[in-house]
């Protein structure tokens, strides 16, 4: 049962639509696909849907944007319930925050790059979480930049004075209200020092004081000798342990399987829930 459990359709940043991205990863050999879109659950139908036309598993998710004492932290959430929950509430705020944020940041770079604000709401299409990652997209259309990764590296830099932070919840409030909703939370790529400042051991044990699931081991951002930090942070603390790709489609060089989770610790993960149901798994 060969699982990816971290991907992203055109929903958030990815480049693909739900059905294209379930076949792809039914194509690749996957069993199982986690959709985990940034702050949103809209790509959940259509991937239920292909799920099943493709005889492919499927758990629904959402990756939740939090901040720990001025650190960004990512948190998977699986198999919660949305109706009427806080997290919902909580997401649809984020997200219209992430649209003005958006905005002001692209306003800024069009003073001195040939981008609009339209450009980047073309390229996001519609009902997507709007995130620095279109704005990206619209400067390599523009022929600014050639890629993401070099746009992030400059123009969208956290430290560059384009810069605009992003108003986002506690990891220990996005646990509490993702139990509340019955999901399970993972930690995403919680050493990725490539990607900024990363949360010390205190921060690390606050956040499974709080009730957390698991830890997303096996990334490609986290550095080998991390992920065996991790394992034994894991096993410790009886944390159940995942792997995953992190798919964007085009949008990242991240490859579809390059790392799974074990059949083990998905079962660990679905029994955890009591919200949506997994599907085929």
């Amino acid at each position: 049962m060969t699982a990816d459990l971290h991907t992203h359709s055109r929903y958030s940043d990815g480049t693909q639509s739900p059905a294209d991205l379930l076949a792809e990863a039914a194509a690749s050999g996957l069993a199982v696909v986690g959709l985990t879109d940034h702050d949103t659950t809209a790509g959940w139908e259509p991937a239920a849907r292909a799920a099943a036309s493709l005889d492919i598993g499927l758990l629904r998710g959402m990756e939740v944007s939090c901040r720990w004492e001025g650190i960004s932290v990512h948190m998977l959430c699986y198999l919660h319930s949305p109706e009427g929950a806080e997290i919902t509430e909580t997401i649809d705020e984020a997200r219209r925050a992430r649209v003005v944020r958006s905005r002001t940041i692209a306003e800024r770079i069009a003073e001195d790059h040939p981008i609009t604000w339209e450009d980047v709401l073309e390229i996001a299409g519609p009902n997507a979480t709007i995130g620095r990652p279109h704005i990206a997209d619209a400067l390599v259309r523009a022929g600014v930049v050639a890629d993401r990764t070099e746009a992030f590296g400059a123009i969208l830099s956290s430290s560059g004075r384009y810069y605009v932070p992003l108003p986002v919840i506690s990891p220990l409030d996005a646990v509490r209200m993702i139990h509340e909703a019955g999901g399970a939370a993972v930690f995403a790529h919680p050493r990725a020092s490539a990607r900024g400042r990363v949360v010390p051991e205190r921060g690390m044990r606050e956040i499974i004081a709080a009730g957390l699931d698991g830890l997303e081991v096996d990334h490609r951002d986290n550095p080998a000798h991390e992920r065996a930090w991790l394992r034994r942070v894991a096993a410790d603390a009886g944390l159940l342990v995942t792997g995953s790709s992190d798919f964007h489609g085009t949008g990242k060089p991240n490859r579809l399987g390059e790392n799974t989770t074990a059949r083990d610790q998905l079962l660990r993960l679905v029994e955890r829930t009591d919200g949506v149901p997994a599907l085929g798994v």
